[in-house]
């Protein structure tokens, strides 16, 4: 397969990380880099400008949100990319372990790839316990009804172009990453999870820095779960 890669970061003020996440990105593995600027106040687009990356703007808060804005993007490209990899922009995940995540798209076909944190090597301090607890439920849930085996819903993650149009992707916000997995079972898409490490993040959780952010986050992933069965 033409190995084009394109990877996709949502980000909402990052500006002390996400250029960091972008230099450390295999310049010579990856195509273009794009950053969806959801609505940020501070620094963040003209960091990841100076950085090299194209920056597009979703003014409509909600990490689906901007992902699906970087997915409209790849749509409208003369030749779209082969490989398509989420990473956050606060640069909790290692960006230098792309060729980790996407080596079983290459080298055996698998439609997907999740890089799993609890495989990985994890930083005292670097998941919160609400997070811990929270993924440990939604991936039991999985394992009942869809009969999948994910340890973890991390936010590091290739997928073949292709197959993430067949997911038809449509959450807006706490619910995408775990649609993402799910609609994958269900098409019964070749998955698998490679061992990815963690870091504390740069800056303040939005999601698990706050009591509304957990819960809110909590809630909109069991109960997509439940709703995709």
């Amino acid at each position: 397969m033409e190995n084009k890669i394109v990877v996709i970061i949502p980000a909402y003020n990052e500006e002390n990380s996400i250029a960091k996440v972008i230099h450390d990105l295999p310049a010579k593995l990856v195509t273009e880099i794009i950053v969806v600027d959801n609505n940020s106040t501070d620094n963040t687009s003209n960091k990841a400008k100076r950085a090299g990356a194209t920056v597009l703007f979703q003014q409509l808060k909600g990490y689906g949100n901007a992902c699906l804005t970087g997915i409209e993007y790849l749509k409208n490209m003369k030749t779209p990319p082969a490989i398509v990899v989420f990473i956050d922009g606060d640069y909790s995940d290692y960006p230098e372990q792309l060729p980790v995540v996407i080596k079983p798209i290459i080298e055996e076909d698998y439609d997907m790839v999740i890089g799993s944190r609890n495989l990985g090597l994890k930083a005292k301090g670097s998941m919160m316990p609400q997070q811990v607890l929270g993924n440990k439920l939604a991936t039991t849930l999985m394992k009942w009804l869809y009969k999948t085996n994910y340890t973890d819903l991390g936010p590091f993650r290739a997928i073949k172009y292709k197959s993430l149009i067949a997911l038809n992707m449509a959450d807006k916000n706490y619910g995408w990453t775990v649609e993402m997995q799910l609609k994958a079972a269900k098409l019964k898409m070749k998955t698998c999870e490679v061992a990815v490490d963690y870091r504390k993040r740069i800056g303040v959780s939005k999601v698990s820095g706050t009591v509304k952010g957990t819960l809110g986050a909590g809630y909109k992933i069991i109960t997509t779960i439940f709703r995709y069965i």
